[in-house]
């Protein structure tokens, strides 16, 4: 099992920045790559950025390069989202994955936290 908890979220105006946190336990091989998604009202969830934990490698969606990167901390097992350069269509409900694929599709993703809200205003 692993237990995902993001944080970091809130409203910000265009051109602003977050940062976003994902604290991961549990198994640490079902978290090996993690990844960052997001859902905006009516619109299917989509992946924004992965990482593969042990090497560093990482990926990312074309409507988010350039200005969103995805890191982490492995001594505290935790995973961060800096997003820069915000968009009002950035906003959206930004969910932390863990899965067992390289990849930005929420299908090789088993494990999900709670969700953490962005909002950008124009």
């Amino acid at each position: 099992q692993v237990q995902l908890v993001e944080s970091g979220g809130g409203s910000v105006q265009a051109g602003g920045s977050l940062r976003l946190s994902c604290a991961a336990s549990g198994h640490i091989l079902s978290r090996k790559y993690m990844g960052w998604f997001r859902q905006a009202p009516g619109k299917e969830r989509e992946g924004v950025a992965a990482i593969y934990t042990i090497g560093g490698s990482t990926v990312y969606a074309d409507s988010v390069k350039g200005r969103f990167t995805i890191s982490q901390d492995n001594a505290k097992n935790t995973v961060f989202l800096q997003m820069n350069s915000l968009k009002p269509e950035d906003t959206a409900m930004y969910y932390c994955a863990a899965g067992w694929i390289f990849s930005l599709f929420e299908v090789d993703f088993g494990y999900w936290g709670q969700g953490t809200q962005v909002t950008v205003s124009s």
